[in-house]
């Protein structure tokens, strides 16, 4: 299947950005999942590894690199004093439906990324959970970044939103009515 100028172009601006990415075939299953032009992403810029691997729509992988880029990665040099070296990711394409529930997840059409934790390049390690007061410092930086996250991504979960997103930050496309977000 061909790529579509939308396709194209978002593939230049991940190329732009120094994204390291693979093309996939496309994805489908009978249970409807499907990612037409899937890649796979082992960097979401410049010394900005993503581990392990990713698989998702380039729509997805270009939004989470510009935030990772623009948001994140400068908050961390605020609160740190380094920037972001590398992201863990927990969950990208999985051909699932939504916890409890029959509809489809974005996962399941390469639109979320699930992000467990960031390593700095000074070597410092964040994890995505809930901290505690003795812990500010992490806890600040996680609440500004997903805070920061609602907008440029439709759906964010983390830490207190539910359980199943306890220990990573959950951050999709989803379409919505009005272009509205969904953010807890």
């Amino acid at each position: 299947m061909a790529l579509s100028r939308d396709e194209a172009t978002c593939r230049a601006e991940l190329a732009g950005m120094q994204v390291k990415f693979e093309e996939r075939p496309p994805l489908a299953d009978e249970a409807g999942c499907r990612v037409d032009h899937p890649v796979a992403v082992s960097s979401l810029g410049a010394r900005m590894d993503l581990e392990p691997d990713a698989v998702m729509n380039c729509a997805t992988a270009l939004q989470a690199a510009k935030f990772i880029r623009d948001i994140a990665s400068p908050e961390a040099v605020k609160s740190f004093g380094s920037p972001i070296a590398s992201i863990r990711q927990a969950s990208a394409y999985v051909c699932r439906p939504r916890h409890g529930q029959t509809k489809l997840s974005e996962h399941a059409f390469g639109n979320a990324l699930d992000i467990a934790g960031f390593r700095l390049e000074d070597g410092t390690e964040i994890a995505v959970k809930a901290y505690g007061p003795r812990d500010r410092q992490r806890r600040e930086f996680l609440i500004r970044v997903r805070g920061a996250a609602c907008g440029p991504f439709k759906t964010v979960l983390g830490p207190g939103s539910d359980a199943d997103h306890a220990e990573h930050l959950h951050l999709d496309l989803a379409q919505r009515r009005n272009g509205s977000t969904y953010c807890q």
